[in-house]
């Protein structure tokens, strides 16, 4: 169905596999599309509650392809910001996306490579990960990427390798936030799977508005404004049919609905 990506399922964990091992996962427009496309799918399989974001080979994900990178760079204005736009509702697809997120990173994750890492909800990589927002090197900006770059790392760690590149080691990555968990290489799979494990016990619903729970109060002040908006949300929450099982099953001493 797809040309640069595959998906693999797994009961209802299902990863994308970036499948452009020659060029490192590199992006051009087929990827970016097709990773799109691929949001929307497992968006809308209701048997899929986990989503994992790979790369077959080495690598991760280098970044743009070259060749892409230098088509775009004779393309006119409006082409110019279409193909930009078709980039940032790719990454938009992702990070939206109502379901946990984790991306799976190995090797090099540079440029679009670091924006997707950070588009996801939580990301594991392996101790020879890499990453970087190298645009300024190509006298570009991360631009597209920097919404989610800077949700990760904040904007003081953002002044820094923005303006200077830098690579970006794995445990310098744990260290700023733009990864939760470094593991050896060899452990990988075994970290993503502990942790899909542990996502897989919540309820999905709750996981969901656990998600627009964040978005909703991250840097906002703590006022009676964000107390009402904070107890309206969890009465709510409380009235599901998801949280009614949920804390009965808990009563009850049996798994919730969910997992039976």
């Amino acid at each position: 169905m797809y040309d640069t990506l595959e998906i693999e399922r797994k009961g209802p964990v299902a990863t994308i596999w970036m499948n452009r091992p020659a060029v490192f996962n590199a992006f051009d427009e087929t990827l970016i599309a097709e990773l799109a496309a691929a949001c929307r799918e497992l968006e809308a399989d209701a048997g899929v509650r986990i989503v994992v974001l790979g790369g077959r080979g080495r690598h991760f994900s280098a970044g743009a392809d070259l060749n892409w990178m230098k088509r775009a760079a004779q393309f006119g204005a409006e082409q110019n910001l279409a193909d930009a736009r078709n980039f940032a509702a790719m990454l938009n697809a992702l990070a939206s996306l109502r379901k946990p997120t984790v991306a799976r990173v190995q090797g090099a994750a540079l440029g679009g490579g670091t924006g997707l890492t950070a588009a996801c909800d939580m990301a594991i990589a392996a101790s020879d990960a890499s990453f970087s927002t190298s645009e300024v090197k190509f006298g570009i900006i991360p631009a597209v990427i920097s919404p989610y770059v800077l949700r990760a790392i904040g904007p003081r760690h953002a002044l820094r390798y923005f303006q200077s590149g830098e690579k970006i080691g794995a445990e310098r990555a744990l260290a700023i936030g733009l990864v939760g968990e470094v593991v050896a290489p060899e452990a990988l799979d075994a970290a993503i799977d502990q942790l899909t494990s542990a996502l897989l016990q919540g309820g999905p619903l709750a996981q969901n508005a656990a998600k627009d729970l964040i978005a909703a109060v991250a840097g906002r002040p703590i006022d009676a404004a964000l107390g009402e908006e904070t107890a309206g949300r969890i009465a709510r929450q409380r009235a599901t049919a998801e949280a009614r099982d949920g804390i009965a099953a808990f009563l009850d001493k049996r798994p919730p609905a969910w997992l039976a």
